[in-house]
């Protein structure tokens, strides 16, 4: 399988617009994630290199020490989710020619469905971790750089709920409630953060 992580941007936008599965709409997910901490991590940056903005160098050396990681594990989920997808793929072309046979298989496709419903989970809890951060950063860091912040919110935004639609459409078939009430609170996080972030922002443009 490719490594995104090693692909030019415009080689992962051919592999995902291609007729193939993967990459998919879970790496998309993953990848927007990693661009949402890149940017964060420059916006840290912009802070920690201006003695005009030392006040927030706190603040962002903390957020960026977070940053940093969750742009690197975004690299990797990318990968895990379409490696999880071609699984489940797999699965259901194990052969089903007596009792045996069909009880592995569907002992194997719901244990390669519960995987590729916990790897764009793990995108979705990163993505809502990293948006958590950003109010403070908005309220804090350059100013200068307060859109890239926006940006960076809105990446982490669309990271987080269109890594729990791929969730959810893994869990139709699997009894795990625990997962579904996960992604119902990760959906609140998001929403709120994201708010809160946009209004420091606007207020910081008017």
């Amino acid at each position: 399988m490719d490594d995104y992580s090693r692909m030019t941007v415009k080689e992962f936008l051919i592999a995902l617009s291609s007729s193939s599965p993967t990459p998919g709409g879970g790496s998309a997910a993953a990848i927007s994630l990693a661009n949402s901490a890149a940017l964060t991590c420059m916006v840290c940056d912009l802070t920690l290199s201006k003695e005009k903005w030392q006040s927030g160098w706190d603040a962002a050396e903390k957020i960026q020490n977070i940053a940093a990681p969750i742009f690197l594990d975004a690299l990797e989920l990318a990968n895990k989710d379409a490696s999880a997808f071609n699984r489940v793929m797999d699965a259901w072309k194990l052969p089903k020619n007596n009792d045996q046979e069909i009880e592995q298989r569907k002992k194997v496709i719901s244990e390669a469905t519960l995987n590729a419903a916990n790897v764009p989970m793990e995108t979705a809890i990163k993505a809502s971790n990293l948006l958590s951060l950003l109010p403070e950063l908005a309220e804090k860091g350059n100013s200068n750089a307060i859109t890239d912040v926006a940006v960076a919110a809105l990446l982490a935004h669309s990271s987080s709920i269109g890594a729990i639609y791929n969730v959810r459409i893994n869990l139709l078939d699997l009894n795990e409630k625990g997962l579904n009430n996960k992604t119902i609170e990760i959906s609140k996080k998001v929403e709120e953060n994201l708010s809160k972030t946009l209004e420091i922002v606007d207020k910081k443009m008017s």
